[in-house]
C-alpha cells in the first residue's frame, strides 16, 4: 500500500453518488497558486433548494427559491470568509465561528472547540473546516472534522490535520463516505488529491466527477502566491 499515492478528483469520487459537502486545500504544480475549492450536494428538496452567491469577496450559501426553504438552520451560512492573512472555508456557520476566534486572538483549533457535529440525527453530519495561512510568498494549512464518537451523537470527537504546501498537492475532506441510511460519516486523514495549475481544468474535473442527480453548488479559488491575485470559478445547478 503506497500511503503518499495521491490521486485524482475524478479518480476519488467518480461514481460515488452522495459524498456530502467536501473541502479542497492545496497547492498548484507549478507552486505558484494556492487552490481552495468547496461544494455542496443535496438529497432533500430542502438541501437541493441552494446556490452560492458571492458578496464582497466572500461566499455564502443562499436559497434558490425562498418560498420552498422549509429550514435555513444548517443550509444557509457564509461558506468562505477572510480575516486578515487568513482564509477560512466551513460547511456551515462556524465559518463565524473561526472568524469571531481568530478577532479574539485564539487558533483555528481552539475557536473550532465550541462547535461539534450537526444536529440531524441520525446522520450527526460532521462540521467540516480548513483555513490557509498565508506568509512571505507562501502559504500554510489546517483542516478540522468534528463528528459523533457513536450512532447516538453522544460525543463529539474533534480532529485537526496541519500542513505545509507543496506543489501539486491538495488534501480533501468530506462528510460522508457515500450515499446510505444513515448516511456514514468521513473516516480517516484527509485524502491526498492532485491539483491542476488551470483553474478552470480543475473545476471542469471536479464538477463533472460529483454525481449529476445530486451536486448543488461548487466554489473554486486561486489565489497567487507572489501577487495576492485572486481567480475564481463559480457553478450553480440552480443557475
Amino acid at each position: 500500500m503506497d500511503i503518499y499515492r495521491t490521486q485524482t478528483v475524478s479518480e476519488l469520487i467518480c461514481g460515488n453518488p452522495y459524498v456530502g459537502r467536501g473541502i479542497l486545500i492545496g497547492k498548484t504544480p507549478d507552486g505558484k497558486q494556492a487552490v481552495t475549492a468547496y461544494f455542496i450536494m443535496g438529497r432533500s428538496e430542502n438541501s437541493r433548494n441552494r446556490i452560492f452567491a458571492e458578496r464582497d469577496g466572500e461566499i455564502f450559501t443562499e436559497p434558490f427559491d425562498s418560498s420552498k426553504v422549509k429550514d435555513p438552520s444548517l443550509i444557509i451560512y457564509a461558506a468562505l470568509r477572510q480575516f486578515e492573512n487568513k482564509l477560512i472555508v466551513t460547511n456551515g456557520d462556524q465559518t463565524d465561528t473561526v472568524y469571531a476566534g481568530l478577532q479574539a486572538g485564539k487558533s483555528f483549533s481552539e475557536s473550532l472547540s465550541s462547535r461539534c457535529f450537526e444536529p440531524d440525527g441520525p446522520n450527526f453530519t460532521p462540521r467540516i473546516s480548513g483555513m490557509l495561512t498565508f506568509s512571505e510568498g507562501d502559504f500554510t494549512y489546517e483542516m478540522s472534522i468534528l463528528k459523533s464518537v457513536d450512532p447516538e451523537g453522544s460525543a463529539c470527537a474533534r480532529y485537526t490535520f496541519s500542513y505545509p504546501s507543496k506543489a501539486g498537492l491538495g488534501h480533501f475532506l468530506h462528510t460522508y463516505v457515500t450515499d446510505g441510511s444513515p448516511l456514514p460519516t468521513f473516516q480517516g486523514e484527509p485524502e491526498r488529491v492532485e491539483m491542476l495549475d488551470d483553474i478552470d481544468e480543475f473545476t471542469e474535473a471536479l464538477w463533472n466527477a460529483l454525481d449529476e442527480n445530486n451536486r448543488i453548488s461548487l466554489y473554486v479559488r486561486y489565489t497567487d502566491l507572489a501577487t495576492g491575485a485572486v481567480s475564481e470559478s463559480l457553478l450553480n445547478k440552480n443557475a
